[in-house]
């Protein structure tokens, strides 16, 4: 099992939302400028984010996202999912077709792992990340460090 960097700028992206004040939207380049992730990856994630109603947008001047729903309801699972991410341990999806299209010898461990990730991860939300401290010492060094300015345009506005 390989969780790829999708499922994990997905998480860390809406952690980050979670962690801004509720009543502001925050734009994919603020988000895009504290994580060191691509504007055009978080673009495509938050697509897919949106489609599930875990984000919301808004347009205009004063634009950006939020979360749809409170970060107490919002699962690290349910995130990885909505990019279409998957926490299976099994070569075969779980079908058990793993070794020419018969089950290996390990099949039943493998998919006990997943269903055991499956499980941690339905049972942590958002709102019980933002509370762990070493979450609070990220966001305090990162609140403490200057912006690049390669990421400003001439306008002062973030890229």
């Amino acid at each position: 099992m390989r969780l790829t960097t999708r499922g994990r700028y997905a998480v860390t992206a809406l952690l980050d939302l979670a962690l801004q004040p509720a009543d502001q939207t925050i734009t994919l380049a603020e988000i895009a400028a504290r994580q060191s992730i691509s504007v055009a990856y978080l673009e495509q994630l938050f697509a897919k984010l949106k489609r599930q109603g875990l984000v919301s947008s808004v347009r205009g001047a004063n634009g950006g996202y939020r979360l749809a729903r409170s970060a107490h309801d919002i699962a690290v699972l349910e995130i990885i999912e909505a990019v279409n991410e998957s926490v299976d341990a099994t070569r075969c999806d779980h079908k058990g077709n793993c070794q020419n299209g018969a089950m290996c010898l390990t099949h039943d461990l493998w998919q006990d792992l997943s269903h055991h990730i499956e499980h941690y991860l339905a049972g942590i939300t958002l709102a019980s990340l933002v509370e762990r401290k070493n979450v609070q010492a990220v966001v305090m060094r990162q609140n403490a460090s200057p912006i690049d300015p390669s990421r400003l345009t001439l306008a002062g506005n973030l890229l």
